[in-house]
This record gives C-alpha cells, sequence and structure tokens, in this order.
C-alpha cells in the first residue's frame, strides 16, 4: 500500500460522476479485467494506491457543482478492500455525498460495505443510493477459488438481504461466467432464485462469458494451472488467443436469465440498469436548480 496525492478524482458526464478511491485490489480475483496492461498501472496491482486526498478533492468538486447527480464507485477498484477497514476513506467520501444531497452508486463484493448502512440509508432517503453486488458463483467452494480473499457469495446474499430490509435499491453483477467452470444453468438459476428472494433491481450480465487481454491472462491461466488442472489447455485450444470468450453454454444460460428476469419484473439488460442507476430523481434536480 502506498499513498498519493491525486489531481482530480471525478470523471465522466454531468449527469454521472465516477471516482476511483484506490488503484489496485487486495481481493485476488482470478479473472480480474484491472489487471489488464492496458490500464498502466506502474506498480504491483497488490500494492494499493491510496488517493489520501481523495475527500478533500471530492467535497471541492461537488461545492462547485450546480447540479445535482449520481456519484458512481467501485467500477475499476473495489471501494471496500481490506485497506478500507482502517484507513475509512470511502465513508468519509460517503459521508460529503450525503451533506451536499448527491447520490451514489457504489459497487463491490465485500460485506465490509454494511459497516456504513446507516450512510447509505440517509443517502437513500436524501436522494438515491443504489449498492451493487457481485455474485458469480452459487457454491462456496469454487467462490472461494475464484474470488478468494473477500467474503463469500452466501455473505453477499445477506448484504442483499439486508439492503432490502432497509429499502436500499440493488443490482446484482452476473459476471463474469467462466467457461467449464460456473456456467452451468444450475448455477445461473440459483443465483437469480436469490436476486428474486432479497428483490434486486436489475442484472447485469455480458453474454455469459468472460473477457481476457494482456496482464490479466497469464494471473488467470496461472489459477488455472493451479486450481483446474488440464483447463488453461481447454481453453487455448477452444479459444485462442482472443479477447471474448462466451460460455458454449451462453445460448441457453442467456435464454434462462431473460426468461426469469422477465417473469419477475427484474431489469435485465446492461442499458437498462445503467440507466437506472445513473438517474437522480427528479425532484432533486429540481430542488438543485435553486441551489
Amino acid at each position: 500500500m502506498h499513498f498519493v496525492d491525486a489531481k482530480g478524482i471525478l470523471t465522466g458526464k454531468n449527469g454521472f460522476q465516477g471516482m476511483n478511491i484506490y488503484r489496485g485490489c487486495s481481493h485476488g480475483c482470478i479473472y480480474c479485467d484491472s489487471r489488464s496492461k492496458c490500464y498502466q498501472f506502474t506498480h504491483p496491482f497488490e500494492d494499493i494506491e491510496v488517493k489520501q486526498n481523495a475527500p478533500e478533492l471530492l467535497e471541492k468538486a461537488l461545492k462547485s457543482k450546480r447540479k445535482k447527480c449520481m456519484i458512481g464507485t467501485g467500477a475499476m477498484s473495489d471501494p471496500y478492500m481490506h485497506c478500507e477497514k482502517e484507513l475509512q476513506l470511502t465513508r468519509k467520501c460517503l459521508e460529503i455525498i450525503l451533506r451536499y444531497d448527491f447520490g451514489v452508486a457504489i459497487q463491490t463484493k465485500s460485506d465490509l460495505i454494511l459497516r456504513d448502512i446507516d450512510l447509505l440509508s440517509e443517502i437513500n432517503r436524501n436522494a438515491k443510493c443504489v449498492v451493487q453486488i457481485t455474485l458469480t458463483t452459487y457454491d462456496d467452494e469454487c467462490c472461494a477459488i475464484l474470488e478468494p480473499n473477500v467474503c463469500n457469495t452466501k455473505r453477499r446474499i445477506e448484504v442483499l438481504e439486508a439492503m432490502q430490509e432497509r429499502g436500499i435499491p440493488t443490482v446484482v453483477w452476473l459476471t463474469p461466467i467462466l467457461p467449464f467452470i460456473n456456467d452451468t444453468q444450475e448455477n445461473v438459476t440459483a443465483i437469480l432464485n436469490e436476486c428474486i428472494r432479497t428483490g434486486v433491481k436489475g442484472v447485469i450480465d455480458f453474454g455469459m462469458g468472460l473477457t481476457l487481454r494482456e496482464g490479466d491472462r497469464e494471473y488467470y491461466y496461472e489459477a488455472l494451472d493451479k486450481h483446474f488442472q488440464g483447463m488453461k489447455e481447454k481453453y487455448i485450444k477452444q479459444y485462442g488467443n482472443a479477447y471474448e470468450l462466451p460460455s458454449p453454454n451462453a445460448k441457453e444460460l442467456t435464454g434462462v436469465f431473460q426468461k426469469i428476469c422477465k417473469e419477475n419484473g427484474i431489469l435485465s439488460t446492461p442499458e437498462g440498469c445503467f440507466d437506472y442507476m445513473q438517474e437522480l430523481p427528479e425532484k432533486y434536480k429540481q430542488m438543485s436548480l435553486f441551489d
């Protein structure tokens, strides 16, 4: 872990702003796209870069904004990595978002988010809060291999339950689905049944498969050699050096996914989910005109 003073913290359009408080991650997920060389990390991925002035930058930015909007975090680096427990930079940023009447869409795999459920509830009452949880693998033994340094799927489902009890809307990322590993109808159906039970607003799926590029491909294949004997060779034979690796079961799984979501009124396209998460209720937009 090392500390830097960032020059800025928010990126994106006026209607939706994204921020990353950290760079790198300690969760150790074997498929992590953020390891890819295209993101130009100049330090080891597990050596977390901490933007120590993130709260100050965020407050300065929100003070100057005339229109309220949703603030997103967690797209590149989980805001609830292990170091957050002590540093509390995510919590400080949530306090600022609440103070200035903005909304938040926050994405994580960690149950540490429950520490901040008080703030998330207040933000949701005051403006809007959407909590996004990644669920890839219902079987916890497999989950421990794929996502080794973070809480298991059952615990993340408990996070969804806790958010439901507080009236905080949730979105689940059902991605990636790894060919020959978790790409079964049993796995996808089990996860979706929990989404129904916990009242999830939307589920994001990018085609029932995996993407690999330089940097994360090597890390993924090393994990396959360690945990799934012969699987790397199977991947190379099936996909070569492709970026997109659709599951051989993609058509079947997508059909199951879309049917279950439609029958239960769950948003099921990435566009629909993103539109929902990025939209702040009209009354808050109107209020902001008088700021």
